[in-house]
């Protein structure tokens, strides 16, 4: 899983702060709601063979042009569907560095929401993996159980969600010890300088 990611910068990146994942949901995930731009395709081209159906049996031709209208209408109505799922997709990013977590999450066409975790308030990581088709493609859920007020942060149908778990772990244990490091060094000067005053 290791990945060089220093081309990647986002808004608000601190100077000394690297990105160690850049991830997107799993490519199933935009598979399964291209589901219904294909059902929507087959009742475009469907429509197609209903309307020389009509014309065969004696139809008004006059109707011909309303009939091409609404077909058109619908093809650009699957268009945006399909762009609205694709962006959607591709712009729904979860960035972990050695500092933080940055959710990215794309709100329709022209809104998107941007929240952070950072390390130290991490409590607990769960992995979350149900069904045939999400074992098999090693994707699923993670959800990380914060100590402030947003009590879960959630990462929606990753890849290889076991490996990220455990990268966020042991980036929280790191900071943990580091913490320790930098609360034993601080006491250890306090009693120095105290020791030199008496």
């Amino acid at each position: 899983m290791e990945h060089n990611f220093t081309k990647y910068h986002f808004n608000g990146q601190n100077t000394d702060e690297n990105i160690l994942l850049v991830l997107h949901r799993h490519w199933f995930s935009i598979l399964s709601q291209f589901f219904i731009i294909l059902i929507m395709l087959l009742l475009f081209f469907g429509s197609y063979g209903l309307t020389a159906f009509f014309y065969s049996n004696g139809g008004d031709p006059s109707y011909g042009t309303l009939f091409a209208f609404l077909r058109n209408l619908f093809f650009i109505f699957t268009w945006i569907t399909f762009f609205i799922i694709w962006i959607d997709y591709y712009f729904d990013v979860w960035i972990v560095t050695d500092k933080r977590i940055v959710n990215i999450e794309q709100k329709g066409l022209f809104a998107r929401e941007t929240s952070e975790l950072q390390l130290e308030k991490i409590q607990d990581v769960a992995t979350d993996v149900k069904g045939v088709i999400p074992t098999f493609l090693n994707y699923g859920t993670i959800e990380v159980q914060t100590a402030g007020e947003q009590e879960k942060f959630i990462f929606q149908d990753i890849p290889d969600p076991y490996a990220v778990k455990d990268l966020i772990m042991q980036l929280q244990k790191k900071f943990e010890h580091q913490e320790d490091v930098e609360f034993t060094e601080m006491l250890s000067k306090k009693i120095h300088h105290d020791d030199n005053t008496l």
